[in-house]
């Protein structure tokens, strides 16, 4: 499937420059402010991830792509003292950053990037129910339905839910990378991987530019494992 054409993704060095009045504002405030804090992390691994190339490395790419979007949505359960689970609180941040794009950053991206998306969307080894009840012969079904599903979301424009279903099928690569359900460097996922790492080092820092333009001043609530000393 061919992708179109989009605006260029900006570079960690483009998303800090743009974040360093926000930064000496609330770093002013207080000393390590957990809304700085979360941003610097996550140019952090988002560094990483940029720096590698080729198709050797997209196992740690995605890897990386997915630690920086997790040091912007990551919880801490207050009453249990440990991390609020995982899928929860990024369907949480992604409702919440959407409601919070006044500029309509995420949704030029999903619209620019229709193809990409479809194609991670017709990929049955993406669908969580496919793996359900998993056979070869559902695959191509899985498929089908899953393109019509994002054709649907498109037209109804609803990207909210283009949003979060996208997401939700990285999630389940992400989750065999690092739950050891995958091997490192494998031919059979070669392809959802490229896909998906394309698609979080557009999404990522798309995050992050709505972070800068509108959620600087926002309560992100308190994050895991906040720097001591």
């Amino acid at each position: 499937m061919a992708m179109p054409e989009n605006s260029p993704t900006l570079s960690v060095h483009q998303l800090r420059k743009k974040w360093l009045p926000h930064k000496t504002r609330l770093l002013a405030r207080k000393e390590g402010h957990p809304t700085h804090v979360r941003f610097h992390r996550a140019c952090s691994w988002l560094q990483e991830a940029q720096r590698l190339d080729g198709e050797s490395d997209l196992d740690q790419i995605l890897i990386f792509q997915w630690i920086a979007f997790n040091a912007l949505y990551g919880q801490w359960d207050a009453e249990r003292r440990e991390p609020l689970p995982d899928r929860d609180c990024w369907q949480k941040f992604l409702q919440r950053l959407i409601e919070l794009d006044a500029s309509g950053h995420i949704v030029s991206l999903l619209r620019e990037n229709r193809g990409l998306v479809l194609a991670i969307g017709e990929n049955a080894y993406l669908n969580r129910y496919f793996w359900q009840a998993p056979c070869t012969e559902k695959a191509g079904s899985t498929m089908r339905k899953g393109r019509k599903r994002f054709q649907f979301l498109y037209t109804q424009k609803n990207w909210r839910q283009v949003l979060h279903e996208v997401v939700d099928r990285i999630y389940l690569l992400r989750c065999q990378l690092v739950h050891g359900a995958a091997t490192c460097g494998s031919r059979m996922n070669r392809k959802a991987l490229k896909h998906c790492t394309m698609m979080m080092g557009k999404l990522v820092p798309t995050f992050l530019l709505v972070w800068i333009d509108h959620g600087a001043d926002e309560d992100w609530s308190e994050m895991c494992y906040p720097p001591i000393g």
